[in-house]
Order: C-alpha cells, then structure tokens, then sequence
C-alpha cells in the first residue's frame, strides 16, 4: 500500500512474477490513496489541526508495521511522523 502524502509523491511498483507452474492463477494487487480531505476536516471537527489530523492518518496507516517494532523504535517513528507532518505544513 502506498499512501500519497503530497502533490509531489509517486509510488512505482513493478512486480516480477517467475511463473513455471502452467495452471497457476497470479495477480498482483496494490492500493494508492491520498490522504482525504473529508477524513481531514471530520478530524479537525473533533478539535484537531490539520497537522495532527495528517499524522493521525499517517500513524494510522503505518500502525501495522509499528505493532512489529520495539517499543521505543515504535515510539521514535511516530514521533518523527508527527514533526514531518508539521514541518511540510
């Protein structure tokens, strides 16, 4: 999944699939989103600036691959997730 955080991103997949088997049924699925404009405003209605409401969004879509990390390297990442989001502001 690729998440496009500005008007300058760009997400490039290119799979390569060494197929031997004759019946094999192989695909390749991926998501690109931006960040939602109406998910920004129903966060900002709740009492948050866009630059939580970004970050909330990006911890949220990184949530699974910070549950595998230790906690302090968890908590570093989402630290530096919440100061990007406020510097590109």
């Amino acid at each position: 999944q690729s998440l496009m955080l500005d008007s300058h991103s760009e997400s490039n997949t290119i799979p390569k699939f060494d197929i031997t088997c004759s019946s094999a049924d192989v695909a390749h699925e991926a998501n690109v989103g931006k960040i939602s404009e109406t998910e920004i405003n129903y966060l900002r209605t709740r009492g948050l600036s866009e630059a939580e409401a970004r970050a909330l969004i990006v911890r949220g879509f990184t949530n699974d691959v910070s549950k595998e990390l230790p906690f302090e390297y968890a908590a570093e990442m989402n630290n530096l997730i919440r100061l990007e989001m406020r510097e590109n502001m």
